[in-house]
């Protein structure tokens, strides 16, 4: 088939690789314009573009597809690029972009989204994240129809994968596979005409929202279940942060101890190179991963090396 392929973040690109060893033909790449990234903050290419430049596929990065919004140029441009590549369909992962309906009409077969939760629950921006934050057992991929809709169009496949312990950046990884496995699946029963979507039921209906930096602070009077699984869900960003002394320290892996705190929420219990034990609001969190301001992440006994940490210091004063 001949695919035009909007994406992003290494999510995207690895879905765009598994495409084209697949054998289809990319005729257009959208992805985000550089950004500014790194301490010298200079301008970074996407993942995905840099897979297209490697690969020789065009690109382009308009900064909107709204024909009549803040970029008319850009979009007007894009539109131009769109309608010439005379695609077959349009796959869209972790693109950053709303597309426009007229974006929705241009190829034969639509525009297809690899979505990383199993829909109707956890629709939009942050599924990963959201899902490990709630508690989910599981979670997934569904390659779903576009409409105008957010992540509201017909399901056409769906697959789902257990949670158990990950963070975001090994559910993110294992999703990313899956997600490259099923969209071949996908355009391989498109050209055969065998696809049959399935419309989202209205029960269930979850929204994943943006996570913002001011949600990394941990609050110790939750629970310790799910201050752990924040720690988990906020793994690679933002991190999960609570002061100590004044410096901000960051918290990367941690599980719930048994027992009861009886201590103010954030009071440090024990110290031992197999972990930090924080008070909770029902009980104790271990903490075996930390980061210092400017440091490296580093186990607990490497971390404890270098901060002089004492029962009865409280993280979050």
């Amino acid at each position: 088939m001949r695919v035009i392929f909007a994406g992003t973040p290494a999510f995207a690109a690895i879905a765009l690789a598994q495409l084209a060893a697949a054998g289809h033909e990319i005729v257009l790449v959208l992805t985000q314009p550089d950004r500014p990234a790194g301490r010298g903050l200079r301008l970074q290419a996407s993942p995905v573009k840099e897979l297209a430049l490697k690969n020789g596929w065009p690109v382009a990065q308009p900064r909107s597809l709204r024909l009549d919004g803040k970029y008319p140029d850009d979009a007007a441009a894009a539109a131009e690029a769109l309608r010439a590549a005379r695609a077959d369909v349009m796959v869209v992962a972790a693109y950053g972009l709303i597309l426009p309906q007229w974006v929705l009409d241009v190829p034969r077969l639509g525009c297809l989204n690899i979505h990383g939760s199993l829909l109707p629950r956890w629709r939009g921006a942050a599924p990963i994240h959201r899902a490990i934050e709630a508690g989910d057992v599981e979670t997934g991929i569904t390659i779903m129809q576009m409409d105008a809709g957010l992540d509201t169009g017909d399901m056409l496949l769906r697959e789902a994968l257990a949670i158990g312990d990950d963070s975001t950046a090994k559910l993110h990884d294992r999703l990313a596979d899956m997600g490259g496995r099923l969209i071949v699946e996908a355009l391989r029963l498109a050209e055969a005409g065998a696809l049959q979507p399935v419309a989202q039921p209205a029960e269930g209906v979850t929204y994943a929202h943006k996570v913002e930096k001011h949600e990394a602070k941990i609050d110790w009077a939750q629970p310790a279940e799910a201050i752990v699984r924040r720690i988990r869900a906020f793994d690679p960003f933002p991190g999960a942060t609570s002061p100590l002394d004044g410096e901000a320290v960051k918290f990367w892996a941690a599980r719930v101890q048994s027992g009861s705190a009886g201590e103010q929420p954030g009071t440090i219990l024990a110290v031992a190179p197999s972990g930090i034990a924080v008070a909770a609001g029902n009980s104790v969190v271990l903490v075996t991963e930390l980061q210092r301001a400017g440091g490296k992440r580093l186990a607990a006994a490497d971390f404890l090396r270098g901060f002089d940490v004492k029962a009865g210091q409280v993280f979050g004063l």
